[in-house]
């Protein structure tokens, strides 16, 4: 019998894989992403704290995503989170693409962040 696993199933295994060696200390936190059929999600967490610092997605009220593209929806999202982070005096994050590829979606919301001030 052959043992399929899904797209999802072998994301979580490389991310889990990556998070081996990606930590976010309250120096310099983890910006961490996720990415839905539909909607976008970024955190910025203090691992060594256990807390998240900030968040942002397309689904929050303060974003506005109406007649956008997905693309530009997550580079919106990663504008966002910056301006939350920089708000709380963060400048620099460690890049945590969640096991997604870096492109499309991923790579916008890192530009967007990159584009708003935010070092990684």
């Amino acid at each position: 019998m052959i043992n399929k696993q899904n797209k999802n199933q072998v994301r979580v295994k490389r991310h889990l894989r990556v998070r081996h060696n990606v930590s976010g200390t309250a120096e310099c936190p983890r910006l961490n992403v996720y990415r839905s059929t539909s909607h976008i999600y970024a955190q910025i967490i203090d691992d060594v704290a256990g807390v998240t610092l900030a968040s942002s997605s397309t689904v929050a009220k303060d974003v506005n995503v109406k007649g956008k593209t997905k693309t530009e929806a997550a580079a919106i999202v990663g504008a966002k989170i910056a301006e939350k982070a920089k708000a709380k005096g963060i400048e620099c994050v460690v890049f945590d693409r969640g096991g997604y590829l870096y492109t499309g979606r991923v790579k916008a919301l890192a530009d967007g962040a990159r584009e708003a001030g935010l070092k990684f």
